[in-house]
């Protein structure tokens, strides 16, 4: 499914061309940041392979590939948190994707009923040096 895309072509091509040739991992995944297109807060990290990747710049909604249930995955499609991308950029070595998005339905995009996939913070105890998780979003 990798030849929807053109193979990536000399570094000075990938970093500085105009040609869209995503680096798909062995596994034939790039990693997707997804951020919220008014505020920019990060709403979750996600996977496309490249049919995943053709339908989001076919439709303009995100859609991703789930590791989890190894599927192809249309965001809010049962939810209806569509995400609308209203933004997609490629880091400098092609591997990696942000999209800018609005999100339909409630808001959210964590299928725990936050708004963010990303609702805990790493803290760690000065006493002890024990790290452990501490709530900064609670869910709706």
């Amino acid at each position: 499914m990798t030849d929807l895309f053109e193979k990536p072509g000399t570094h000075a091509e990938v970093e500085e061309g105009t040609r869209l040739t995503p680096r798909f991992g062995a596994d034939g995944l790039i990693t997707c940041i997804t951020v919220d297109a008014q505020d920019g807060q990060i709403l979750m990290l996600a996977h496309m392979n490249a049919e995943s990747l053709a339908r989001s710049l076919e439709t303009g909604e995100a859609w991703y590939w789930s590791r989890s249930r190894r599927e192809l995955w249309h965001k809010g499609a049962t939810s209806g948190q569509i995400q609308r991308i209203v933004e997609m950029q490629i880091d400098c070595d092609q591997d990696a994707l942000l999209i800018r998005v609005e999100v339909g339905g409630d808001g959210g995009c964590c299928h725990t009923g936050r708004r963010s996939c990303f609702y805990r913070a790493v803290a760690r105890d000065p006493e002890t040096g024990t790290a452990f998780l501490a709530h900064i979003d609670p869910p709706r």
